[in-house]
């Protein structure tokens, strides 16, 4: 079994900064897995943040957040990170975390809440 469990939303300022977490369990070889970000605002569609793969240079990251959000993962400790600097109330969103394994299977977690006043 996959578990994805998010963490590190919150609320925070325009401008400022946070770190989301990912931990994954029930999988081997974490590094061998696609892994995301997708978020979705209220009244809207989930949308693609980042991802991160296996091979090439690995890291991709959709127009809006280039430049100021960093997807990350640690091998050792089967998570992976967003750190999203510089945030702007239209990046208020529940955060999902998504990996993909070998065969096409995607799971996603419950997601973790991230508010940007003004």
């Amino acid at each position: 079994q996959v578990q994805l469990v998010e963490s590190g939303g919150g609320l925070v300022q325009a401008g400022g900064s946070l770190r989301l977490s990912c931990a994954a369990s029930g999988c081997n070889y974490f590094s061998s897995y696609t892994m995301g970000w997708f978020r979705q605002a209220p009244g809207k569609e989930r949308e693609f943040v980042a991802r991160i793969v296996w091979s090439g240079p690995g890291t991709y990251y959709a127009d809006s957040v280039k430049g100021r959000f960093t997807i990350s993962r640690d091998n050792g400790k089967n998570t992976m990170y967003l750190q999203m600097n510089s945030l702007k109330p239209e990046d208020t969103a529940v955060y999902y975390c998504n990996l993909v394994r070998a065969g096409g299977a995607s799971y996603w977690g419950q997601g973790t809440q991230v508010t940007v006043s003004s």
